[in-house]
């Protein structure tokens, strides 16, 4: 044996792999019978094993670690805008079009389609969070596209079968050369932000105006998300009013459009995907929806994505909590596990709680949208995606910080999954409708929605009676809504109680007493909370095993 080895590796933990993230995870499971998926249940177990794989794990760290490139010419010296990326995302991107979570729900609707997708996707973002931009972009401008008619561009005979195809085609050619389709988005400008009437990009009729009609786009996108697709919708102003554009990659029957990738922008997290500043140099567009209806109709598709901004919170909740109870179940310090060190157990524990409350949340959500044909379900989709927005995607990012810290230093390093997960983060609090925007929706839906508080009422009655903390909350929390005069001062109060009374309201119904018990003593009260300050008696053990069912052994 050499002189030199001066050391034993001991008490490191192995990477967490090989796994089912569904087979591990009996509050999702329950969840999915619950809210009316149970249908799809062999195929989330499959795609739960798939995902685990060390394989796919892999893949999805490999991605990040190799971002995408922007080629703005070839080599011959024509413009191209390519953008370029590492085999691993196309790995990724073509698990998650295989398993239909880019439009499956839209093209096959039936009960409990929603809830599904909303599973395999609460899984597919433990893994990879930034494959989900281009998924959810296009699931939320599929709807949209179903009901336009035909103009200047065939949506229902080329558009919608390309986007429904189930084989990921990542090609930069026209659609007729293509074997399936993916869409973006451009509102943002650099003047305006949040703030949408704000846009400066002009559109110019080049025939009779108005629906269907083709267009000439001049302007700029601060940014544009997934740049690569085939094509985006837009933002622009008209005689008419600001609109809604679509505009493809390729111009039908004609060259590449005029939209030009400045550059990719350098972001915190999310990095295996793209986001980029572009400018129209009178790019070719069709108008879609109503003219002057552009942002109700973009609007419209935001409802769909701030909903997955949840289901991806809870998915980097999720895989932090399990990677955390991996860790602690593995990690030993004074003499014994961590997962056996009290204090351990109450900071695991009241993760745990939060996650599954965050999951539980965004289920409902997904069941609502099922059901969206009922007036009561559609007010619980207005009213309840931004509250649940606002506060699952706030609470994942303190939640995320402490996983990390179960870590210690070991957390900190960039080999292992925490810096990837904690980067990730933020991004959805920001996306779509920054917390305030969330809060101040909110009023509006309850302001507007007439069947918003009803329904909202009814979820809360199902669970009333059975903890008075809880009972006592929604009388102070309906004694907030009540004082208008500080409405938007309070609106962060309002969002953010909304969600954690459904959040209780759902535990109570559905999860076991220690479970119900602990979110409503430690969530419900006055004051703030720091993860760890769970009340003497809860049952640690039955949460922990229902969080990780390797901590029950």
């Amino acid at each position: 044996m050499s002189a030199f080895a001066t050391h034993t590796v001991l008490n490191q933990v192995p990477p967490l792999e090989d796994y089912s993230l569904y087979d591990t995870d009996p509050a999702l499971r329950e969840a999915v019978r619950r809210e009316g998926a149970d249908a799809w249940a062999g195929d989330l177990n499959a795609h739960g094993a798939w995902l685990g794989r060390a394989q796919t794990l892999a893949a999805g760290a490999e991605a990040n670690r190799c971002p995408p490139r922007l080629l703005s010419y070839d080599r011959a010296g024509h413009r191209v805008d390519r953008i370029e990326f590492h085999p691993s995302w196309n790995l990724l991107m073509d698990g998650i079009m295989a398993r239909g979570l880019h439009s499956r729900a839209w093209m096959q609707p039936a009960p409990g389609a929603h809830a599904a997708r909303a599973a395999a996707y609460l899984m597919q973002g433990q893994v990879e969070a930034g494959t989900l931009c281009p998924t959810t972009m296009t699931f939320a401008a599929v709807p949209l596209l179903q009901r336009e008619p035909a103009g200047a561009v065939d949506f229902a005979g080329q558009w919608l079968p390309a986007l429904y195809a189930r084989e990921f085609d990542g090609s930069d050619a026209p659609l007729s050369a293509k074997r399936s389709a993916l869409i973006g988005m451009g509102m943002t400008e650099k003047q305006g932000g949040s703030d949408l009437r704000a846009v400066t990009t002009r559109a110019t009729p080049l025939g009779a105006p108005g629906r269907g009609g083709a267009y000439q786009l001049v302007g700029h996108k601060w940014f544009f998300s997934v740049p690569q697709a085939d094509a985006h919708l837009v933002l622009a102003q008209t005689d008419l009013g600001l609109s809604c554009f679509f505009v493809p990659r390729w111009i039908p029957d004609g060259p590449r459009n005029a939209v030009r990738v400045r550059r990719l922008k350098d972001k915190l997290g999310n990095r295996s995907n793209a986001s980029a500043e572009v400018e129209f140099e009178e790019a070719w567009g069709v108008m879609v929806g109503e003219p002057g209806r552009g942002l109700a109709v973009l609007l419209e598709m935001a409802g769909a994505t701030r909903l997955d901004c949840v289901l991806g919170s809870a998915a980097l909740l999720r895989q932090a909590l399990a990677q955390s109870a991996h860790h602690a179940l593995h990690r030993h310090a004074f003499g014994k596990a961590l997962i056996d060190q009290p204090l351990m157990r109450n900071v695991l524990a009241d993760l745990a709680l939060e996650s599954e409350a965050a999951m539980a949340l965004g289920m409902r959500l997904a069941r609502a949208v099922d059901e969206r044909a009922g007036a009561g379900a559609r007010a619980l989709v207005r009213v309840g995606t931004p509250a649940a927005k606002l506060w699952v995607c706030k609470r994942a990012v303190a939640a995320v910080a402490e996983c990390m810290e179960v870590w210690g230093g070991n957390g900190y390093v960039e080999e292992g999954p925490m810096p990837r997960l904690y980067r990730e983060t933020p991004v959805n609090s920001v996306w779509e409708g920054s917390g305030n925007v969330m809060a101040l929706d909110v009023l509006r839906a309850l302001q507007r929605e007439s069947e918003a508080l009803p329904a909202l009422e009814a979820e809360f009655a199902r669970a009333a009676g059975q903890h008075r903390a809880f009972d006592e909350a929604v009388d102070r929390w309906k004694q907030l809504l009540a004082d208008g005069a500080q409405a938007e001062f309070h609106a962060r109060r309002v969002a953010g109680g909304l969600a954690r009374l459904w959040q209780a309201a759902l535990l109570i119904q559905h999860a076991p007493d220690a479970v119900a018990q602990a979110f409503v003593g430690s969530r419900l009260q006055a004051g703030g909370h720091m993860f760890g300050e769970l009340s003497a008696g809860v049952d640690t053990q039955a949460i922990l095993a229902r969080a990780w069912p390797a901590a029950a052994c």
